[in-house]
Formats: structure tokens, C-alpha cells, sequence
């Protein structure tokens, strides 16, 4: 069972003295979180309930606050969110003296106060705060899905929603959604809110769910693979159209190919996709969407490294072109599309 369903009929009554919601998923942590908060019944304004932002709160306010017994009822609930201090994010809003402090709150804490700690990232194993929580707290990671869970999960929710798919267009949902947990949950209420009854088609997915920048991006990429120079043409000037600026378009394109060409490189070294997702995310520092590998390793196959490298050079060549305004920016990003197209040939 995932975090997110852990939660499900959970109330402040069954609450441990010690509460922690966190997970590298932020898709789901954020709506673990909140459907959380609801279920505990939390209002700003109900003077049982103490929440403190750590990242805008001194902790000796915060202290004060959680070591005070409660004036209104027989309990109270501390809330402390965007507690960075037990992630691997390099935000610390604590010192060593208040780390001390609140480790040894943790190991007797109040009768009285039930306390949450909330922190979107993955838990540090290595603090020994964390080691604590690990022993003494119930914690709900919202933890990345593999592509099974999130399947079922997802599946379940449209069949709540009384959503019903035709053959494969529920997997279209997904691949349009680049098997994020958020994009996922946007957009089936979009689906929702589009189709009253009957089956979902592929069509009622086309028209349903909103194209994202990097939706067209994709679709003019294959464009200019397909030397379709019309259609490029017309895509470029809709996105225009829509207020895109070009330099937005050849960094997002520019994006796309770096993404081809790093795992292009990766694979030819043996490197299997989840190997890839450790690699790129060690690279740039962030976690890498191993889906975005799995569609990059798919929509490179045809593509040559030597094509790659001379796409990615009139990107960006137009783009220091563009900013140091040697000509038109829509005439430069058109020169390169078109410069990439007869390279393809």
C-alpha cells in the first residue's frame, strides 16, 4: 500500500505522539498532505491546532509552543511543515543547540501534544533526528512509484471517478501524463470534468487534456524528423500565436536533444535505463523522471550521436545569435529548424 492510501481513515483521535509525512514524490506528498490535514480535521483558526512554517520560524517560538500544555482542550496537535532539517536537501533552518533540544523532546515527548513534522524530500538516513523518527514516529513516505503502483492506483481512482477506458487509451493517459503522479491526477479530473459518461476514447484524451509546452515541443521535434516543413512551420507559428517566446521553444528543444544524446552515450557505455536515472540525476543534481529516460532511450534509437551534436549546435547557436541580436529571433529559430531538417535527410 502506498503512502497516500495509508492515510485513508485516519482521524486526530488515532493520531501517534509523533507524526512525520515526507517523500521524494511531490505529486503525492502534497496531496498526501493535504488530504492529511483534512482528515485530522486541521483549521488555522481552531486554537487546538499550533502550526509553525520552520522556514520562516524561529525554532524558540516553535518550542515554546511544544512544550506548553494545552489551554483549550485535553490535547493539542503541533503542526511544523517544510521541515527541510530531516532531508537530504542542503536547507537547514536549525542549529546544533535547538537539534538537541528537539531530539531530546522526541525522546520524551508530551502526554499531551501530538506532534507532525512535514518535509517534501527524501528522509537523511544519516542525521541522527532521523534515526530517531525512524524508531519513535509513524511516518508516511510518499515515496516514487514504480510504473506498476502506479497503474493500480490510478486505475482505482478513475473507477471511482466512473471513469471507463476503452482498450489502451488508459495507457495513453499515462504516456501523456509522463507517468508523473500529479500530471496523472490533473488530468483525470480534466477527463472528469470533459466526459459525463460513457468510455473514455483516445479523441476524448486528445480534446480533454490541455497540450503542455513541452507536449508541442515533442510534436515539432518529430516534425523536423520527419522533414515535414509545413507542418513545423505551422506549429511554430501557433505556439507564437499562444505567446510562446522563441527562446523559450529552443531551450525546451534544446533540452529534448541533450536528453537524446545523454542517453544515447549512456547506452552505448551498457548502461541500463535505471543505471541512466542515476547517472542524469547525479549530473544534474535533481532526480531524473525515469520515464523521461525511458522515452528518450525509445525516441533516440534512430538518431545518430553526429546528428545529435550538429542539431544541438544551430540551437544553440541561433540562441546566442538571438540574445546578442544579430537578426530576428523568429527568423533565426526558423533557420534552425530548418538547418536540422536538411541535416536529417
Amino acid at each position: 500500500m502506498i503512502a497516500i492510501e495509508m492515510i485513508e481513515g485516519l482521524t486526530k483521535e488515532k493520531l501517534a505522539p509523533i507524526t512525520v509525512l515526507t517523500g521524494e514524490d511531490f505529486g503525492q506528498y502534497s496531496q498526501m498532505k493535504e488530504r492529511f490535514l483534512d482528515n485530522i480535521g486541521f483549521e488555522p483558526s481552531d486554537l487546538n491546532y499550533s502550526y509553525f512554517d520552520m522556514s520562516e520560524t524561529d525554532y524558540q517560538d516553535a518550542e515554546m509552543d511544544l512544550e506548553s500544555l494545552p489551554f483549550f482542550a485535553d490535547e493539542k496537535i503541533v503542526i511544523f511543515d517544510n521541515f527541510a532539517d530531516i532531508t537530504t536537501t542542503k536547507k537547514s533552518y536549525l542549529d546544533e543547540k535547538a537539534l538537541k533540544r528537539l531530539e531530546a523532546y522526541l525522546g520524551n515527548p508530551l502526554a499531551s501534544t501530538k506532534l507532525i513534522l512535514c518535509a517534501s524530500g527524501k528522509l537523511d538516513g544519516k542525521r541522527r533526528l532521523v534515526k530517531l523518527l525512524k524508531r519513535d514516529a509513524q511516518i508516511f513516505e510518499a515515496r516514487l512509484l514504480k510504473e506498476a503502483e502506479l497503474r493500480t492506483y490510478f486505475q482505482k481512482q478513475a473507477h471511482q471517478e466512473g471513469l471507463v477506458f476503452e482498450s489502451g487509451v488508459f495507457e495513453e493517459l499515462l504516456n501523456k501524463s509522463a507517468f508523473d503522479f500529479s500530471e496523472i491526477s490533473k488530468n483525470l479530473t480534466f477527463l472528469k470534468s470533459y466526459k459525463a459518461g460513457g468510455q473514455v476514447t483516445v479523441q476524448d484524451i486528445q480534446q480533454a487534456i490541455p497540450k503542455t509546452l513541452q507536449d508541442n515541443i515533442f510534436d515539432l521535434t518529430q516534425l523536423v524528423l520527419l522533414g515535414k516543413v509545413d507542418e513545423a512551420r505551422d506549429l511554430t507559428r501557433d505556439l507564437r500565436l499562444q505567446g510562446e517566446d522563441d527562446i523559450k521553444l529552443i531551450a525546451v528543444m534544446l533540452g529534448q536533444f541533450r536528453m537524446f544524446t545523454q542517453v544515447k552515450l549512456l547506452s552505448s557505455q551498457g548502461k541500463t535505463e535505471q543505471q541512466m536515472v542515476t547517472d542524469l540525476s547525479d549530473i544534474m543534481g535533481r532526480r531524473v523522471n525515469p520515464y523521461q529516460v525511458k522515452f528518450a532511450v525509445r525516441d533516440s534509437r534512430s538518431l545518430s550521436l553526429s546528428f545529435l551534436k550538429k542539431a544541438m549546435m544551430y540551437l544553440i547557436d541561433a540562441d546566442y545569435q538571438i540574445k546578442t541580436g544579430l537578426y530576428d529571433k523568429d527568423y533565426l529559430f526558423d533557420v534552425a529548424i530548418l538547418k536540422m531538417m536538411h541535416e536529417k535527410r
